[in-house]
């Protein structure tokens, strides 16, 4: 399942104990589709005592290139290493290899990768280079080799030259027990060129202030929202992924 519906199980069983029964007998989670929060991931493993494994894939690779082992080490926020006949690395702009721990964009190699966008030649071309499939997803390797996913490099905002990551912002609202989803974008910002603002969905009526009080003891100053909108609910696709481009074209507050 994606994230969402994960969240949707835990926010169910909290209003409803008695519900976490029904999965007493399930050996296994498998999350993919979007980032898994690391504390929902923490949360869910508490409540219904079973871990969510983690993986990455794309339409472009399918099924997956990383996921979690399912015996063996499982690090929480990571999309586990590279499957079998599948390599995985974290490139630079002009696409040489990063040492772990830096961030750069993640690039496929595989029997599983596809061949070309159907009539979509200039597409291709761009996507697939030297082998290589570009995903537009940034990430970076652990020493283990481990792989972690940071954002969509398209989602990347940049306030004051400094980069900000939606899910680094969004992990931290997250830690709230007051706050259900958050969803983090860019808006423009005349001093700046970018602002972080953060669309919330929460149990209990909060303010903005106690929202971003809340960021700034875990987050820099450049990286906390500016604005904080209070929302039902978070647009989502037919699969459940939140659709940050509906957001993006809300009006911002002046």
């Amino acid at each position: 399942g994606v994230p969402t519906m994960y969240n949707f199980l835990l926010q169910t069983v909290k209003a409803h104990p008695e519900y976490a029964t029904y999965f007493e007998s399930t050996r296994l989670f498998v999350s993919g589709g979007s980032s898994l929060p690391v504390p929902l991931l923490e949360a869910f493993d508490q409540t219904f005592q079973c871990h969510i494994l983690e993986g990455y894939g794309l339409s472009e690779a399918s099924p997956v290139t990383c996921f979690n082992p399912v015996d063996g080490v499982q690090k929480p926020g990571s999309i586990g290493t590279s499957i079998v006949d599948v390599e995985n690395k974290v490139v630079d702009e002009l696409g040489q290899e990063l040492p772990d721990g830096q961030v750069g964009e993640l690039i496929v190699r595989g029997p599983n990768v596809m061949t070309g966008y159907y009539k979509m030649p200039e597409e291709s071309q761009a996507t697939l280079r030297d082998g290589w499939l570009y995903t537009g997803d940034l990430a970076r390797r652990d020493e283990d080799g481990y792989f972690y996913i940071v954002d969509r490099k398209k989602d990347m905002i940049i306030v004051g030259g400094y980069n900000v990551y939606p899910r680094e912002v969004e992990e931290v609202l997250y830690q709230h027990p007051n706050i259900i989803e958050a969803a983090v974008i860019g808006i423009p910002d005349e001093e700046m060129g970018e602002a972080v603002k953060a669309f919330v969905v929460v149990r209990e009526t909060m303010t903005e202030e106690e929202a971003r009080t809340f960021c700034g003891t875990s987050l820099a100053k450049y990286k906390c929202p500016t604005q904080i909108e209070f929302i039902d609910r978070l647009p989502r696709n037919t699969t459940g992924k939140i659709l940050r481009t509906v957001l993006k074209k809300q009006p911002t507050n002046s």
